[in-house]
C-alpha cells in the first residue's frame, strides 16, 4: 500500500496536469472569443467594401452611360443642323427654278417678235446662275448611327464570371534560414508553389518575450507590427535585445485581403542586458535608465530621494518583474546599498547584472566636454572610496581632461598612455573564461585597448564621470567583426599587453 506521500506527490502531479489543461483550455477559450470578435468586425468590413466595389461600379457604369449618350445628343444635333441646312438651301433653290421655269413658259408663249430675244437671253443667263444648278444632290450627312451602339458581350462575361479574391494561402516562416547576429533579426519564408502570384505585400509581426517555445496568447509585450514587406524576407536592424527571446509570424495580402498568420516562430535572442544599480552611485550622480549626469548639488537631496524609493516598497523594483527575474537571474538590485554605496571622489556607478561566464558586449557615450571619465568592470567588493582602475579589483579606460588631456588604461594603480584619438563611441567586449577584457571604438570597431588576466570573481559593469554625463546601451549582441578581431588577436602579444 502506498505511503500516505507517495499519494500526495501522485495528487500534486494530478493537480499540476489538471491546472494546466485548465490553463490551455482558458487560452483556447479565450482565442475562440477573439475570433468570434473578429468574425463579426472582418465581416461587417468586407460587406461594406463590397457594397462600396458595386457602388463604384454601378457610378463607372453611370458615367460611362452619360457619356455615351452625350455624344448621341451632340451627334444627332450636328446631323440635324446639316440636314437642315441642306433641306432649307434645296428648297430656295427649287423656288427660284420653278419661278425661272414660268417665266420662260410665259417667254415662249408670247413669241413677240420684238421682246422674244431679249427675254430669251434673260431667261438663259439667269438659268446659268440658277441655284439648282449649284446644288450637291447628296446629302452631306448619313442618317446611320449604328456606329453608336455598344456591344457589351464580353462585359457581361466577365461580370457574370466574378468571383471572391481568395484568401492568400498561410506563409512558413523557414526557421532553419533565418538569422540573429548583430542586433539584427533576418527572417526567411516562403509560400506554397505557384501562390506567389497575385500577393501584393505580407505583414510581419513581432514581439518580445522571456519564454521558449509557440507564444502565449496572452503576454505582456504587444505585437509590433510591419507592414508593406514586397518580398519574402524582412531584416529587423539595430535592436536591443532587453528579453531573451523573439516571436514571429507572418501573413500575406493581396489587393483587397490578408491571409491567416503563418505559424509562429520563437527566435533566441542571446544578448548583455543590463542596468545602472542607482544604489551604488555616488551621491553626485544622476542616475536615469541608462543615463548618468554629474550633479554637483547632490548629496543629502539624491539620497533623500533614494530612501524614498526604497520606501515605496521592493514592488517597484524592476527586478519584481517577472518577465525580468526569468530573463536575468544573475541580477543584483542591493549590490551596493544604503552606507555601501561609492562616496569621496569615487565618482562611480556600476551596472546590476554579474559577469561569471560566456562573453558580453555594451558601449558608452560620454560627453567629451567632461573633465574625467571612465569605463571598465570591476569586483563586487570594489571599496566606495576606490577608484576605477586604482586597485587590482578593477580594469578600466580612463580619460582625463582636467588641466591636460589624458586618455590610459589603468589596473591595479598602473596606468598606460593610449596613443589613439578617443572615439566618441567605446564598446567593451568581455571573455570572462579566457580573461579577456577589451575597448574598441564602437564606430569603427578599431581596438583600443585588451587587458588579458584570469578574473577570480564575477564581475560588473562599472562607470565613472566627473563634471559631464555618459549614455550607457545594453541588450546588445558581440558584433561578428569583434568576435573574429578577437579571435585573430588571440595568440599576439603586441596589442594585448596587460596591466599587472
Amino acid at each position: 500500500m502506498n505511503s500516505m506521500g507517495e499519494q500526495k506527490d501522485e495528487l500534486r502531479k494530478i493537480i499540476t496536469t489538471l491546472a494546466l489543461k485548465n490553463e490551455e483550455i482558458q487560452n483556447f477559450i479565450y482565442s475562440l472569443k477573439q475570433m468570434l470578435e473578429n468574425v463579426e468586425d472582418n465581416s461587417s468590413r468586407v460587406q461594406g467594401e463590397l457594397e462600396t466595389e458595386f457602388q463604384s461600379l454601378y457610378k463607372l457604369l453611370d458615367e460611362l452611360k452619360e457619356g455615351m449618350l452625350m455624344k448621341i445628343k451632340q451627334d444627332r444635333a450636328s446631323r440635324t443642323y446639316e440636314l437642315q441646312n441642306q433641306l432649307s438651301a434645296c428648297s430656295k433653290a427649287l423656288e427660284s427654278s420653278e419661278e425661272l421655269l414660268e417665266t420662260a413658259n410665259q417667254t415662249l408663249a408670247a413669241c413677240e417678235t420684238d421682246g422674244f430675244f431679249q427675254a430669251a437671253k434673260q431667261i438663259k443667263d439667269s438659268v446659268t446662275m440658277a441655284p439648282a444648278f449649284r446644288l450637291s444632290l447628296k446629302a452631306k450627312v448619313t442618317d446611320n448611327m449604328s456606329h453608336l451602339m455598344v456591344d457589351f458581350t464580353q462585359e457581361r462575361r466577365v461580370l457574370q464570371n466574378l468571383r471572391f479574391l481568395p484568401v492568400p494561402s498561410t506563409p512558413e516562416i523557414v526557421n532553419s534560414e533565418c538569422l540573429v547576429a548583430d542586433n539584427c533579426v533576418s527572417l526567411v519564408w516562403r509560400m506554397p508553389e505557384g501562390e506567389e502570384n497575385g500577393i501584393q505585400h505580407y505583414i510581419l509581426e513581432h514581439r518580445k518575450t522571456n519564454f521558449p517555445g509557440p507564444p502565449r496568447p496572452k503576454e505582456d509585450q504587444p505585437w509590433m507590427v510591419v507592414e508593406g514587406i514586397q518580398g519574402t524576407e524582412y531584416t529587423l536592424a539595430g535592436q536591443r535585445f532587453d528579453m531573451k527571446y523573439m516571436n514571429f509570424r507572418v501573413k500575406a495580402c493581396n489587393k483587397a485581403v490578408s491571409g491567416d498568420f503563418s505559424e509562429p516562430v520563437t527566435l533566441e535572442t542571446p544578448a548583455f542586458w543590463f542596468r545602472l544599480d542607482s544604489l551604488s552611485s555616488h551621491q553626485n550622480l544622476r542616475v536615469e535608465d541608462g543615463s548618468v549626469e554629474w550633479d554637483a548639488l547632490g548629496g543629502k537631496t539624491q539620497e533623500g530621494k533614494i530612501k524614498e524609493k526604497e520606501g515605496r516598497g521592493r514592488g517597484a523594483s524592476p527586478c519584481n518583474s517577472p518577465a525580468r527575474c526569468a530573463q536575468s537571474p544573475k541580477r543584483t538590485p542591493t549590490a551596493r546599498g544604503g552606507r555601501d554605496r561609492f562616496t569621496a571622489e569615487s565618482y562611480t556607478v556600476l551596472g546590476d547584472i554579474l559577469i561569471d561566464g560566456g562573453e558580453c558586449y555594451w558601449e558608452v557615450r560620454y560627453d567629451k566636454d567632461s573633465k574625467a571619465f571612465a569605463v571598465g568592470v570591476t569586483y563586487r567588493n570594489l571599496g566606495k572610496f576606490d577608484q576605477l582602475g586604482k586597485t587590482s579589483a578593477s580594469w578600466c579606460l580612463h580619460l582625463n581632461n582636467w588641466l591636460q588631456v589624458a586618455f590610459t588604461a589603468k589596473h591595479g594603480n598602473k596606468a598606460r598612455t593610449l596613443d589613439i584619438v578617443v572615439p566618441d563611441r567605446i564598446g567593451v567586449y568581455c571573455n570572462y573564461e579566457e580573461g579577456v577584457l577589451s575597448f574598441y571604438n564602437a564606430i569603427n570597431k578599431q581596438m583600443l585597448h585588451t587587458f588579458r588576466t584570469k578574473f577570480t570573481q564575477p564581475l560588473l559593469p562599472a562607470f565613472m564621470v566627473w563634471c559631464g554625463n555618459f549614455s550607457v546601451y545594453t541588450g546588445l549582441q558581440v558584433p561578428s567583426c569583434v568576435r573574429s578581431l578577437q579571435k585573430r588577436n588571440s595568440s599576439t602579444s603586441s596589442s594585448t599587453a596587460s596591466l599587472t
